[in-house]
C-alpha cells in the first residue's frame, strides 16, 4: 500500500493532479472527437447547412427575390436564378440565362436532378451555395448549404462530458427470429419505416436495459433517449454507432462515442426520433453535451 500512495505522489509531482498521461482508451476516445469535430468543419458539413425548401407539383421558381417560391438567402445569389419542376416525382432544374450554376464543374442550363436516396444526388453550386434534391416520404426538398456560413464559422469544438471507461458496457445482441418492421419518427413530423434484425441487451448500475438497433451485427446504429435530454444534451435524442464484436465475439456499447443528430446544429435538418423501445429511463452521463450557438 505504502508503494501505492508513492507512485502516485510522484505522478502528482511529476505531472500535476491534472496531467496525468492519458490512458490508451482515453487518447482513443479524444482522437474519435478530435476527428468528428474536424468533419463538422469542412465546407460541406452540417454547419454549413442554411435552408430546406418543400417543393409544389409543378414550378417552383428560386432565387434570392421574395416573389420566389424557393427564397434563397438575400446577398448569397441572384435575385431570379430559375426554377425547379416536380412531375411525377422528378425533379428537374432549369436554370436563367446569365447565371452561372455549375454540375461536377460544368455550366447548366437544364438538368433532371437525382435525389440524397440515390448513389450519387446531384449538387449544384453557385458561389458558396450548394443545393441538392431530398426525398422523405412522398416529398421533395432542396437542401441548400452555404459554405461560408455563420455557424461555420464561428464553430470551434463541442462540450463533452467527462470520459469514464465505466460507460463503455459489454452487451449481447439477440437476433429475432423474423426481423421486425418499425417505424421511426423524425423532426419534419414524417415516419420512416425500417427494419429492426435483433436487440442490444445490457445492463447500467445492475438495472437491465434494451435498445433496438437499425442495421445488423456486423455494424449497428442507435437513436435513443435519455433523462439527460433537454438539460445536458439535445432535447431530441442522440446517436451512437456499435462496432461489430470484436475477436473474442464480445459487442460494447461505448456511450462516450455519443453524438449530437444534425438537429442540434440547424433546424432545416430531418432527423429520426428515439421510439419508446430507444428510451432510457436514465442518464448517459457521457458523449457530447447539447450544442449552444447564436446562428442556430
Amino acid at each position: 500500500m505504502k508503494i501505492f500512495y508513492s507512485s502516485v505522489f510522484l505522478l502528482l509531482i511529476l505531472f500535476g493532479c491534472s496531467d496525468i498521461p492519458d490512458t490508451p482508451y482515453i487518447k482513443s476516445i479524444k482522437d474519435f472527437h478530435s476527428k468528428r469535430i474536424e468533419k463538422l468543419k469542412q465546407p460541406n458539413s452540417w454547419l454549413s447547412l442554411v435552408g430546406l425548401y418543400w417543393l409544389k407539383e409543378g414550378e417552383n421558381n428560386f432565387g434570392t427575390d421574395k416573389s420566389n417560391d424557393v427564397v434563397f438567402p438575400k446577398g448569397k445569389a441572384p435575385e431570379f436564378i430559375g426554377k425547379f419542376i416536380l412531375k411525377d416525382s422528378i425533379v428537374t432544374v432549369n436554370i436563367n440565362d446569365n447565371v452561372e450554376v455549375t454540375y461536377n464543374d460544368t455550366l447548366i442550363k437544364s438538368l433532371q436532378l437525382k435525389n440524397d436516396l440515390s448513389e450519387e444526388p446531384t449538387i449544384l453550386k453557385l458561389g458558396s451555395l450548394s443545393w441538392y434534391v431530398i426525398k422523405r416520404g412522398n416529398r421533395y426538398g432542396i437542401r441548400l448549404k452555404d459554405s461560408n456560413s455563420k455557424l461555420l464559422e464561428e464553430f470551434e469544438d463541442i462540450d463533452m462530458f467527462d470520459i469514464d471507461p465505466k460507460w463503455k458496457v459489454k452487451a449481447e445482441f439477440i437476433e429475432y427470429e423474423q426481423p421486425k418492421e418499425v417505424e421511426i419518427p423524425t423532426a419534419i413530423g414524417t415516419v420512416e419505416k425500417e427494419t429492426v434484425y435483433g436487440k442490444l441487451k445490457f445492463s447500467i448500475n445492475k438495472e437491465e436495459f434494451t435498445f433496438e438497433p437499425l442495421g445488423d451485427r456486423d455494424g449497428l446504429f442507435l437513436v435513443f433517449g435519455d433523462m439527460t435530454n433537454g438539460e445536458e444534451t439535445y432535447g431530441a435524442g442522440r446517436f451512437l454507432s456499435v462496432d461489430k464484436p470484436d475477436s473474442t465475439g464480445k459487442i460494447f456499447i461505448d456511450f462516450n462515442k455519443t453524438y449530437n443528430p444534425p438537429c442540434a446544429f440547424t433546424k432545416y435538418a430531418t432527423c429520426p426520433i428515439p421510439t419508446k423501445e430507444n428510451y432510457l429511463k436514465t442518464k448517459i452521463i457521457a458523449g457530447e453535451k447539447n450544442f449552444h450557438s447564436a446562428y442556430h
